[in-house]
């Protein structure tokens, strides 16, 4: 690949492919924008439908869990019976799931439905990363990638812009009208790509999929319940302890496998190893820190639901902007010279989020904010590409996959971790105070801020004192749970400097595993169906192997 084709702009690709590229990004926006469209919203909903603190936990982890428990057999399923069909399928199944709460507005019947649309986001997510790395060649992979990526990374911000800026006019309702809205919207868009599957049909790995699914899904539970019930509870131990048994069993059932749903076999490339570790772990940091900070500007400093959500999108500048850049300089310097001080980066501006206190001003907080998503650009789309390149193309929706649990398990992992920390740092601080407060008061200031807050309204003349109170507290806990985050993104810097393949080894790995002559420039191109008639003409010297498989492509077109 050389430099020229690597610095191509967006503008010399088709409109084929370019169409492929927006629809895939729009579809990995919408379902992360989804996963924390109801941060801002929660209120609300616990106001309206009388849903208890658990209940409202649910409402946002019942969506993350169906869909780290299924994607990976999605993915799997899109490489076999089509990516395009499965991503239709997947937009139905999450349209009319988020349809439901505008007829039933029950926090059972929410929780249900947040549910339903995780699996079908499930199938969508996957789906959308397969069929776009299907559709472009090797030379102009990286870049599309790099924008898919970016805009993954700021998917969370754009959905609590949008939910924001919908309960600014209307009721929490509003944000399924929207989901429900733009979920049919891209389906229509959906039927009009390329499909893409792979030739050979292989035989479904079904105990795979159970095993992931049984693992995925009691380790996020546990992880869910934990704050809760705290760390040490027998039925959280309890489900560990059987999570970490599907775990042994999902790994000796794969590795005996012919066809396995996930050949851990790729775990020993530098690349896919760092790569869905690195990806985990910015997830982790980004939601958790998320969750912390939309609490922090709605609690402490008083924003509205738009307000807050127009404090973080500055965040998406240095994702995007970077993330476009970062696999060209992740070609020319190896994974590892990136990552350390993209972590870093990460760590810093999260440390500097920890030390805000209520009198801080915005640029303090806009500070940080920015630092966090530079080491984000940094990181992101470099992990996510060095995913694909390690897998060969007829198994790139299960490569999606892996990125995409990654990120779903990361998520649910960071929000679990900055809660457990906020409550404990909260609990910590108010409870020596709580004799001194007017016996009404005692409850809800010993639940949340959020409940002191509205307790404190009610107290006359000792509203200002009560509020300071628990506003120190939370900041106690807030400040514990940012250092955490931070120290856990210096250590994965370590871990990753350590791990993480050099330019010459990404180079050797990445061509071993996908039958590539990295020394010729030639590279081995599977059997893989993608719909379209010729190459573009700026494409690739062919090999006669690659030849062989236009000639099939063209000859298989509608």
């Amino acid at each position: 690949m050389s430099n020229t084709d690597a610095s191509r702009p967006l503008r010399s690709l088709s409109r084929g492919q370019q169409w492929t590229l927006a629809v895939s990004c729009l579809g990995v926006a919408l379902v992360i924008g989804s996963m924390a469209a109801l941060y801002t919203s929660l209120s609300d909903i616990a106001a309206d439908t009388g849903a208890s603190q658990r209940q409202l936990t649910w409402v946002v982890d019942g969506y993350t869990l169906a869909m780290a428990c299924l994607v990976l057999p999605a993915g799997a399923v899109g490489d076999r019976y089509g990516r395009r069909a499965v991503l239709i399928g997947g937009l139905v199944v999450f349209s009319a799931a988020s349809a439901v709460p505008l007829v039933v507005p029950d926090p059972a019947w929410l929780i249900g439905a947040r549910a339903a649309a995780g699996v079908g986001a499930a199938f969508v997510m996957p789906s959308t990363l397969s069929i776009m790395t299907a559709e472009f060649p090797a030379h102009q992979r990286p870049r599309a990638v790099a924008i898919w990526a970016g805009v993954a990374g700021s998917g969370a911000i754009l959905g609590i812009l949008g939910s924001g800026l919908l309960l600014q006019f209307w009721s929490w309702q509003s944000i399924f009208v929207g989901l429900t809205a733009a979920g049919v919207v891209l389906l229509i868009a959906a039927a009009t790509v390329s499909e893409s599957l792979e030739y050979a049909h292989p035989e479904m790995d079904y105990v795979g999929s159970l095993a992931v699914a049984v693992v995925i899904g009691l380790i996020v539970i546990a992880l869910t319940e934990a704050p809760r019930r705290g760390w040490t509870d027998p039925l959280v131990l309890g489900l560990f302890a059987v999570g970490a048994v599907a775990s042994a069993v999902f790994v000796v059932v794969e590795l005996r496998r012919a066809h396995p749903l996930l050949d851990l076999r790729l775990f020993a490339d530098r690349g896919f190893g760092s790569g869905t570790l690195s990806i985990t772990l910015q997830f982790l940091v980004l939601f958790g820190v998320f969750y912390l900070l939309i609490q922090y500007l709605q609690l402490i400093v008083g924003y509205k639901p738009l307000g807050s959500a127009l404090a973080l999108t500055p965040v998406v500048v240095p994702i995007v902007g970077i993330s476009l850049l970062a696999p060209w300089l992740a070609e020319r310097l190896g994974l590892r010279v990136l990552t350390m001080p993209g972590m870093l980066a990460i760590a810093a501006g999260i440390f500097l989020a920890s030390r805000l206190q209520v009198e801080s001003s915005y640029t303090d907080f806009l500070w940080a904010l920015l630092i966090m998503g530079t080491g984000l650009g940094i990181c992101m789309a470099p992990a996510t590409a060095a995913i694909v390149a390690a897998t060969p193309v007829e198994k790139h929706g299960v490569a999606a996959a892996v990125n995409d649990a990654a990120r779903e398990v990361g998520a649910a992992v960071g929000i679990a971790i900055a809660g457990s920390v906020l409550a404990a740092g909260y609990t910590d601080r108010i409870t020596p105070a709580l004799p001194g407060l007017p016996g009404p008061a005692r409850g809800p200031f010993s639940d949340s801020l959020a409940a002191a807050l509205q307790a404190g309204e009610k107290s006359g003349p000792a509203r200002e004192q009560l509020a300071t109170i628990a506003k120190s507290a939370f900041m106690h806990g807030y400040g514990h749970a940012g250092v955490v985050l931070s120290g856990i993104t210096v250590a994965s810097a370590l871990i990753l400097a350590i791990g993480a393949p050099g330019r010459r080894d990404a180079t050797l790995d990445g061509a071993e595993n996908r039958g590539d002559n990295p020394l010729s420039g030639t590279t081995a191109r599977p059997h893989s169906h993608t719909g379209h008639d010729m190459p573009d003409d700026h494409d690739e010297p062919t090999s006669g192997y690659q030849q062989v498989e236009r000639m099939e492509r063209f000859d298989d077109s509608p």
